[in-house]
């Protein structure tokens, strides 16, 4: 007999023992994903899921989530905290070593280490 499983706003994905909730949403222009947590990330709505697009930004925002679970970054409305040191967060864009980078800048280590992941897989 078969079944409906409902309109949940997630798909239920486990990657290399990561079980990640992954939200597909509207986001800003510009903005692929985002992770929300150790748990969940969101991804674009506007991205096909068979894309290859679909797939770096789900490693990507993998990275972060999995990198927030470990307690190794954290993320709060004004700061953002890696390896218990913390940066200034404001306007859309963090205080790293005494420069303001736009959130996101591929100069963020934290921001590195996601786009190694978007081709590597976390």
């Amino acid at each position: 007999m078969g079944f409906k499983l409902g309109k949940k706003p997630y798909i239920r994905n486990i990657r290399e023992g990561i079980n990640l909730n992954i939200l597909r949403k509207p986001l800003k222009d510009g903005v692929m994903g985002e992770a929300v947590d150790g748990n969940t990330i969101i991804v674009n709505d506007k991205i096909p899921t068979n894309s290859k697009m679909y797939k770096r930004v789900v490693n990507h925002e993998a990275k972060h989530a999995e990198e927030m679970k470990s307690g190794k970054i954290a993320y709060g409305d004004d700061w953002v905290r890696e390896n218990c040191k913390t940066y200034p967060r404001k306007n859309g864009k963090i205080k790293y070593n005494g420069k303001w980078y736009p959130e996101g800048d591929k100069n963020l280590p934290w921001e590195k280490r996601a786009i190694k992941a978007e081709k590597n897989g976390i």
